[in-house]
């Protein structure tokens, strides 16, 4: 309990201090905004400041800030102090410039601003990378919160037939969402998905103040905790596991859409920086459930997904167990419609197809659908396959954030600004993607091969790798520092 409060301490104070240094160092001024110069009464559409907020905070927070710091806790109470400092310093700055970078260049996709600051070739690798995400996170966020309404609303087997139909349900809000202009679903029905968000996170927060510090003895689920693969090791896991409750590379697709909405630069901490918080919130108030519940009961053995209804009905009762359940499958949803609107968008900007032709959109949507229909049958009908696509999300998502975090530091450092408070992260970020893709058996098990007891060698590979990432930095920027600031000025 006490290292919880102090995380939350952490996330507010620091929070408000970092986030106002990031914006120091950005400096944004009164400059008219994409949602203005370029409006299209499609994707280009100025909004009200909280609406923006709220679109932002929903967008970006899917079922990774509440399954991911629920596997979290297995590792330990340092969860409440490595989620809100990971937040701080890494996950909200990676939001806060990528939206504002986007905003300073008529709300480009990263894609985009990819190619522009570092350069062709690394922009097609990024490519690739960053629209696989898109295409699995769509995935995930139809298969989750189908899970979740047909365990938990409609109490029936999550593979029975019913499934298709909630899926294929879910599926028809996307293509909705994605071929409509964002103020006419997105920024109507958001406010109402807001309430219901806002319900489950202070829910579990207050049910966690009120009884999560009373009669807590040593977690007796050892079994559960020797074959997580957080007995592993404690870095590079923990960060993969956790992942969006830290820092997402998705959140930057996110971002991108949100600057086409934001009418003044000078919201851009509250939109972007501040969200993020938000979501690191509600990492926090999750994993503290989950470590009363690991803490209070007797031995556990299920899943995360499930762990949401049993959390929610610990805490709130039947009632409210039931809207904090309804909130969580919200999350994805409200992050599966603007995932695949920010592929449309990002493959549209690649072969310049003109999205404010609707037969153009609607053809697009298609091609968009087709795999990630194919996807999602493979992930639902195959034994461990829904296991496989989330650990490729969840590796594929942090790699994404270190291109971005890439980007970032050459575009502070071209314009003469502290690029350290990137550069750092990135490092450390580049360190994790790196040592874990290597020793995972999903990628190279570079150490079983090799013989070895550990990560030693995986260890090495990040490391070297992590060195590679200031050397690129220093000399991208370096080069293209006149090109960068002639195309800014």
């Amino acid at each position: 309990m006490v290292l919880f409060l102090i995380g939350v301490l952490i996330l507010i104070v620091c929070g408000f201090a970092y986030g106002k240094y990031c914006e120091n160092v950005f400096g944004p001024d009164d400059r008219v905004t994409p949602a203005i110069a370029k409006a299209d009464g499609v994707d280009y559409v100025g909004m009200k400041k909280w609406k923006n907020q709220l679109i932002e905070l929903l967008n970006i927070a899917g079922t990774g800030p509440i399954l991911g710091p629920i596997q979290g806790i297995l590792f330990g109470p340092i969860a409440f102090l490595t989620i809100p400092i990971g937040c701080v310093f890494a996950g909200s700055l990676h939001d806060y410039f990528v939206g504002m970078i986007s905003m300073r260049n008529d709300g480009a996709q990263v894609p985009t601003l990819m190619k522009k600051y570092v350069g062709t070739g690394t922009n097609k690798i990024y490519n690739i990378i960053i629209w696989i995400l898109m295409l699995l996170t769509g995935v995930v966020f139809i298969y989750t919160p189908g899970d979740l309404i047909v365990n938990n609303i409609l109490h029936m087997d999550i593979n029975s037939n019913v499934i298709w139909i909630v899926y294929a349900c879910i599926l028809l809000y996307y293509i909705i969402a994605t071929l409509f202009p964002i103020d006419a679903i997105i920024g109507r029905v958001y406010p109402i998905f807001g309430a219901f968000l806002g319900i489950s996170a202070i829910g579990v927060f207050i049910g966690v103040l009120l009884t999560g510090g009373a009669d807590l003895h040593p977690i007796t689920s050892g079994a559960l905790i020797s074959e997580h693969p957080a007995a592993q090791s404690f870095i590079p896991v923990f960060f993969i596991t956790v992942a969006c409750g830290i820092m997402s590379g998705f959140h930057g697709s996110q971002a991108t859409l949100i600057s086409r909405t934001v009418k003044s630069e000078k919201e851009g901490r509250q939109t972007f920086y501040n969200m993020m918080l938000a979501e690191g919130f509600i990492a926090m108030c999750w994993a503290a459930g989950a470590m009363v519940l690991f803490n209070t009961t007797a031995p556990v053995d299920t899943t995360a997904t499930l762990m949401v209804g049993e959390i929610s009905k610990r805490f709130m009762g039947s009632i409210g167990g039931l809207l904090a359940i309804i909130g969580v499958i919200v999350l994805p949803i409200t992050s599966g419609d603007t995932a695949f609107r920010a592929l449309r968008l990002m493959i549209a900007e690649q072969f310049n197809i003109d999205q404010s032709v609707a037969i153009k959109r609607v053809i697009l949507s298609v091609i968009i659908f087709i795999p990630a229909v194919l996807i999602l049958f493979f992930a639902k009908t195959n034994a461990g396959g829904f296991n496989m696509l989330w650990r490729y999300f969840g590796f594929t998502n942090q790699l994404v954030a270190v291109f971005a975090l890439l980007m970032i530091s050459i575009y502070l450092k071209a314009h003469n600004k502290n690029y350290y408070i990137s550069l750092i992260p990135g490092i450390f970020y580049t360190f994790i993607v790196t040592s874990y893709i290597f020793h995972a058996d999903l990628g190279f098990s570079l150490d079983k091969r090799l013989g070895i007891e550990g990560y030693t060698a995986s260890y090495i590979v990040g490391i070297i790798v992590a060195f590679i990432f200031v050397w690129f930095v220093i000399k991208k920027s370096n080069s293209r520092k006149e090109y960068i600031q002639k195309l800014d000025n």
